[in-house]
């Protein structure tokens, strides 16, 4: 199960996750860690009403709890091939880990990145 800070958003989905990445997608961010999955795999159980989205239209979408400003999604939400969930608002273990780093040219200046995954300078291209 995964929800927002508040509960008032909440969904599920099953553990065939497609793959999960952390990103630094806007110059000199911090990461943002998420977890794909296809779209048959995931049930939004409520809250639809209350996530707002911001950049529909100019790449991809950030979704917000607009009660508690979680972030919910990003990619292509609601609409894409993949629903793209950000780890944090997991409630329990999702069963998969990070496995490359995406735009790491981009990251914050800070943001040392401290494990041995694959490193990508801007979208992973799969082969």
């Amino acid at each position: 199960m995964v929800a927002c800070g508040l509960k008032s958003i909440r969904r599920s989905f099953r553990r065939a996750t497609v793959i999960a990445n952390a990103a630094a997608s806007i110059p000199e961010t911090a990461v943002c860690t998420q977890a794909r999955v296809l779209p048959e795999q995931f049930c939004l159980l409520q809250g639809k009403e209350l996530i707002k989205v911001y950049g529909k239209g100019e790449g991809a979408v950030k979704a917000f709890c607009s009660n508690c400003g979680s972030s919910l999604f990003g990619g292509d939400w609601p609409d894409g091939p993949q629903v793209s969930i950000r780890m944090g608002a997991f409630d329990d273990d999702p069963g998969i880990r990070p496995q490359f780093h995406t735009f790491v040219d981009d990251r914050a200046p800070w943001d040392t990145i401290t494990d041995d995954l694959p490193q990508y300078p801007e979208r992973r291209t799969q082969k």
